[in-house]
């Protein structure tokens, strides 16, 4: 407590609403370091939820590059149940459709972060994975997986952000050239909508958490 503060007798400090945020590089907000070497940084995407959410949230960004999903399930103790946030969300297989993994497999993967994350006492938010630019052959699997993630998340009530959708052209499924930094990783701009995206459906369950813990 900084000096000349005080909490008056009965009074409660208020709760921070806790949210990790776990997966590969594209929550990790990567930029690759070839197309401009002297001014790379990581632009991500919960920049845009910590300027959105201000000083009632904490947010830690929990993202490493190259990790497959099964990577990611076997993390989620140390880095997601440990913290015990209110929230969780869970962006990836990206790099598992790269590997040429089936959709079926990820979403495998997925469902049980999101069931483990339950068992914590931990609400699961689930994101569809960007589509990608000058890799047209990669896209229908992507397509593919986001399906049975948004299927599985209506099915069981998780709130799910379509990343695919606000990302892409609707026309081609491309990843829109402006939201692309190197056809896999997207640009400042493009961790900025998805950020944006998120925050569009997160916003309306925080204010019901807040109103939860401020009664």
């Amino acid at each position: 407590m900084e000096k000349g503060t005080s909490i008056k007798k009965n009074e409660q400090p208020v709760k921070k609403v806790s949210i990790v945020c776990i997966g590969d590089s594209l929550t990790l907000g990567y930029q690759n370091p070839f197309l401009d070497p002297m001014n790379i940084k990581e632009t991500p995407y919960t920049d845009i939820l910590k300027e959105k959410l201000g000083d009632s949230a904490k947010i830690y960004n929990k993202g490493l590059c190259g990790e497959l999903s099964r990577d990611i399930l076997h993390r989620l103790e140390r880095d997601v149940i440990s913290y015990q946030p209110d929230y969780v969300i869970i962006l990836c297989g990206s790099n598992d459709l790269g590997w040429g993994f089936p959709p079926k497999e990820i979403c495998k993967n997925l469902v049980e972060m999101y069931k483990v994350a339950r068992a914590a006492k931990i609400e699961p938010i689930a994101c569809t994975v960007p589509s990608i630019l000058n890799f047209d052959d990669l896209i229908p699997a992507r397509k593919k997986l986001n399906t049975l993630i948004k299927e599985h998340a209506k099915k069981n009530h998780i709130l799910c952000a379509d990343l695919f959708t606000a990302l892409s052209h609707p026309k081609t499924g491309r990843l829109r050239d402006e939201f692309s930094c190197d056809g896999l990783h997207l640009s400042k701009e493009g961790y900025t909508v998805m950020g944006e995206t998120i925050y569009k459906e997160l916003a309306p369950i925080i204010a019901k958490w807040r109103l939860r813990h401020t009664e």
